[in-house]
């Protein structure tokens, strides 16, 4: 059963095509149409609504930006289905519409559901919707990467689950063995900032400062260097108050304050206002008193002692060849040491750590040797399952012969993890390179596909592979862009034949230049230029009846009215159906 079906397409202003509306339904469909008239820009299309790259020069020369927009019916349930609904996109009675802006300048626009949103969430609803297969998967199914990921894909939980465990595991190696290569790299870096905090926390150590001395030897030494004046001023300012025992007829404050206060305690009795003054300038006396007691206090307290000044002086010095160094100020220099001594503790420490590392080094290693193996296993088993499905499909593809198989090897390596009682080289999906091997006929060597296939055999290669990764990893929508590459006559009629099959499972779109291929579609669509060189709402419709007839002779004879071709035509119609 197809879980979602591509409805329609409308292109504006993409590359040769104007405005243009593309008609899908479920089954095969064949997109046909002479070279140049815009066939590709329906995968060109459908490739953008996927999150595929945009590209400024897709855009129709004249026009401000190009517009495509599709309709996917979507299974309720389905994980496109939650996606769509998590990104806030509604869904109109099961239908999703997606839309893709690219302006000229290059940027790029992305809509789901009526919701503007980011453009790798169209990538991931592909995933699940949609496969796209051109002549550059091809060529990408060339690269050993790929192939490894193609079998690891087949094999499915039997690789993803030891493969999971495996990149964890990597991806803690890789980081504990920076660590380690940072921490002892700088070894005498590390060894040169310890031998400087030790001598400035010594050097702190030998003076031991306290927080705030500075602060109060400064105030001490400007007492001590002004002692004279200072006690001068105060006993000046202590007879003035108290009096002078050396001129007992001197006038003081006391006395008079005295004197006023008696003068106003006689009469206050008579008038509540004069008797309240009398109480403040009793408060004036006895602060007075408090003064003149404070000031003979500090004058017989204040040590003029030029030794004591001194060792003051050689005390501030010493502070300040430490602030010099560490710190602005005492407070900050006992700061610098409590950080200091911590740095220190965590550098000593840093031997201990080493050791540390280079166990869980080597015990991950140990580890990621056993994960390595049991991936290597797993991707062996796979292998022979998925070699043997894909040289079944070869059979019906034309190629009764033809034996694909794969090789799984590793590469020594001395600084690699151990698997098989060897160390090999180990990346982040494992020490495995796979290679995906092509024997086109009996007696010949199995070769690597890149090196031993021809365009129309790895066409058909690709395509076994994609058929067998329907029967496992099925998605709705199959879209293939010159599948049929080097490909004709037999191998032509087994590849269409073989298309149709998987249209009874799933929704598959055909970009084809081949009329063995187009005749088993279900459906075909013309792609035609106007005049002016574009592509019009006119331009791309559904052939039935004498036009299909006749687009199939034109792809087989170039000429629409050739009888010869017209009968050929029929007959690979016929064959279709009957094959149906």
């Amino acid at each position: 059963m197809v879980m979602s079906v591509l409805e329609e397409m409308r292109i504006r202003s993409l590359g040769v095509i104007d405005d243009a509306v593309v008609e899908l339904s479920p089954g095969f469909t064949a997109v046909t149409g002479e070279t140049g008239a815009g066939k590709t820009m329906v995968v060109t299309s459908l490739g953008l609504l996927m999150g595929g790259r945009a590209d400024a020069a897709l855009v129709r020369i004249g026009a401000k930006n190009a517009v495509v927009e599709g309709r996917i019916s979507v299974l309720k349930g389905s994980a496109a289905n939650l996606r769509a609904e998590e990104a806030g996109a509604e869904l109109d009675d099961g239908t999703l519409l997606i839309s893709r802006t690219v302006s000229a300048e290059g940027r790029s626009r992305a809509h789901l559901g009526g919701r503007s949103v980011p453009v790798g969430l169209l990538a991931e609803l592909a995933d699940d919707l949609v496969a796209v297969h051109g002549q550059t998967d091809q060529q990408g199914l060339l690269k050993l990467s790929r192939q490894r990921q193609a079998l690891d894909r087949y094999a499915g939980e039997a690789v993803a689950v030891p493969l999971a465990k495996y990149a964890g595991a990597y991806r803690r190696l890789r980081a504990v063995t920076t660590e380690l290569d940072q921490i002892t790299t700088r070894a005498r870096e590390r060894a040169q900032e310890a031998d400087m905090l030790r001598f400035g926390l010594d050097e702190i150590a030998g003076v031991e400062p306290r927080a705030g001395e500075d602060v109060e030897l400064a105030a001490e030494a400007e007492r001590l260097g002004h002692a004279e004046a200072l006690a001068s001023a105060a006993t000046v300012a202590h007879a003035a108050l108290a009096g002078n025992p050396e001129d007992p007829e001197g006038i003081d404050a006391t006395t008079l304050v005295a004197g006023a206060h008696r003068a106003l305690e006689a009469v206050r009795s008579h008038d509540a206002a004069l008797g309240a003054l009398a109480g403040r300038i009793g408060e004036i006396g006895i602060l007075l008193g408090d003064v003149a007691g404070e000031l003979a206090g500090y004058a017989d307290d204040l040590d003029a002692d030029p030794l004591r000044l001194a060792a003051v002086e050689e005390r501030r010095a010493a502070l300040t060849a430490l602030t010099r160094k560490y710190g602005a100020d005492v407070d900050a220099v006992l700061t610098y040491a409590e950080q200091s001594a911590a740095r220190l503790l965590e550098l000593d420490g840093d031997d201990d750590r080493i050791g540390e590392l280079t166990a869980e080094r080597d015990a991950l290693r140990a580890e990621l040797g056993g994960l390595a193996q049991a991936l290597t296993d797993a991707r062996t088993e796979a292998a022979e399952r998925f070699a043997a499905a894909v040289t079944a499909e070869l059979a019906s593809l034309a190629m009764p012969h033809a034996r694909v198989s794969f090789d799984i090897r590793q590469t020594e390596d001395p600084e690699g993890v151990e698997v098989g009682g060897r160390p090999v080289s180990y990346g982040p999906a494992g020490c495995d390179e796979v290679e995906l091997l092509l024997a086109p006929h009996p007696g010949a060597p199995p070769r690597p596909i890149a090196k031993g296939a021809s365009g129309g055999e790895l066409s058909r290669v690709m395509l076994a592979v994609e058929v067998v990764f329907a029967g496992t990893d099925p998605v709705p929508t199959y879209l293939f862009d010159e599948v049929d590459a080097g490909v004709g006559g037999k191998a032509a009629v087994e590849i269409g034949r073989r298309l149709a099959k998987l249209a009874k499972s799933a929704q598959v779109v055909v970009v084809t230049h081949l009329p063995q291929v187009a005749a088993f579609a279900d459906r075909q669509l013309l792609v035609e230029k106007t005049n002016d060189g574009s592509v019009t709402r006119s331009g791309v419709k559904v052939l039935e009846g004498e036009e299909r007839i006749r687009e199939l002779s034109r792809m087989l004879a170039g000429q629409e009215d050739s009888q010869t071709a017209r009968a050929h035509a029929e007959e690979l119609l016929a064959t279709a159906r009957a094959d149906g």
